[in-house]
């Protein structure tokens, strides 16, 4: 076999930059042409350049480097077979590169159709929290398939076994796992629950342990809730299928709130339920559904007033339910200050001739 000559040194040298040169320039005009489109349809698509770029040039330049690597001339049949390998190889490591970038690329369509920030976002956050689960269970089965592929692609018999059992042997390896990592799969399998049966969704208002907060992040494992102080909650997935809580978002994000007021029985109940319906009509808080004042119950020494009003959320029903007491006790103090719980006694002067009589008898000497 005759040696390569700096003839043939020249030619793959020139193929390949012919390779590399082509391959970008029709990258170029790929992505060109994907911004075109989205500009003409007023639709931009979210993360093609991020996530895709990379990969499809990746993916260009080996497709390339396989149709010009027979052109070669007077290249050794074994060096020829091992190049060959090595760019088949790389060329199963970026389609899979690419394959993930689109999963990314698909989540960004899907959840660019539903904004979260909106008031009305159930269906919205639903969207969110399913896409999180599927996208993080395509992401794997992309990877195992990869490297099946990858297995597959090298000229070894024994490989190619070990490719097939990759893929035949998943239903065994997931039950090792699940002996292995009971925790670890029991939030995983609650994970699939979540996505499906939806107890909580992204940006859910939730209580759990007395602690109020909002649905900050669902992973495959925990939830990250994100408490009223700023403080984060980790929770275990599993926690939301075993244990009970409060998710006052479930079906709608509008909720009724109450402010307590401790008075006296003086106080005339009609003028109150006036200034609490004026109040909450002053307030942008105040959505209009509901506005009463009750007597809920009696004690010795007070009333008991409930003020019950509604907001479009969790977050504003707190503020006006704070705007309501103050402003309430505000009235009291200025309209009806002796309508404030007080308390009563009175002191009774006894004249009983039996009690003198007995009081003097202590006075006595003797009696000390």
């Amino acid at each position: 076999m005759r040696a390569l000559t700096e003839h043939d040194w020249l030619l793959g040298i020139t193929l390949l930059c012919a390779v590399i040169v082509l391959g970008n320039l029709l990258h170029f005009m790929l992505f060109r042409f994907v911004r075109r489109h989205q500009t003409e349809s007023q639709r931009r698509i979210l993360g093609v350049s991020k996530y895709l770029a990379l990969p499809a040039r990746a993916v260009l330049l080996t497709i390339g480097l396989l149709i010009v690597l027979p052109l070669v001339p007077r290249l050794p049949d074994l060096l020829r077979t091992q190049l060959a390998q090595g760019v088949r190889i790389l060329l199963v490591l970026f389609v899979g590169w690419l394959a993930v970038g689109a999963v990314y690329v698909f989540q960004a369509l899907m959840l660019s159709r539903f904004d979260i920030s909106v008031r009305d976002n159930l269906r919205a956050r639903r969207v969110h929290t399913q896409m999180q689960f599927f996208r993080r269970m395509l992401i794997v089965i992309v990877l195992v398939l990869d490297a099946g592929a990858l297995l597959w692609s090298v000229h070894d018999p024994t490989l190619w076994k070990y490719g097939t059992g990759l893929l035949a042997s998943a239903g065994l390896a997931s039950l090792l796992l699940a002996a292995a990592a009971k925790s670890t799969v029991s939030n995983l399998i609650a994970g699939m629950q979540i996505a499906l049966s939806e107890p909580i969704r992204m940006d859910d208002v939730v209580v759990i342990q007395g602690e109020w907060g909002r649905i900050e992040e669902i992973t495959s494992t925990y939830v990250v809730v994100k408490i009223w102080d700023e403080r984060r909650l980790v929770v275990p997935l599993s926690y939301f299928i075993e244990q009970p809580f409060q998710n006052w978002t479930r079906k709608r994000s509008d909720i009724l709130g109450t402010a307590f007021l401790y008075v006296d029985y003086m106080v005339p109940i009609e003028p109150l339920r006036a200034e609490l319906e004026r109040i909450a009509r002053a307030s942008s808080l105040w959505d209009g559904r509901v506005c009463v004042l009750q007597v809920t119950n009696l004690s010795e020494r007070t009333m008991e007033l409930r003020c019950l009003v509604s907001s479009a959320g969790s977050s504003e029903n707190f503020d006006l339910r704070c705007i309501i007491r103050e402003k309430m006790i505000e009235f009291l103090r200025e309209q009806y200050p002796h309508a404030l719980p007080t308390v009563r006694f009175e002191l009774h002067t006894a004249t009983n001739s039996a009690s003198d009589d007995v009081q003097k008898a202590m006075e006595r000497p003797g009696n000390a």
